[in-house]
């Protein structure tokens, strides 16, 4: 997987949501929304 850019558009992608509906970041589009990325596990942050 490629890393992203500071500033950068998230990639498309989807994935289940609390219900196991599945929902992609074209799904949201209009709406608010905050994606977090984790960093790397086993390392600071």
């Amino acid at each position: 997987m490629a890393l992203l850019e500071i500033g950068a558009k998230a990639p498309d992608f989807t994935l289940p949501d609390q219900d196991g509906k599945m929902v992609s970041l074209d799904d949201l589009k209009g709406s608010k929304l905050l994606v977090w990325f984790f960093p790397k596990a086993n390392t600071p942050g």
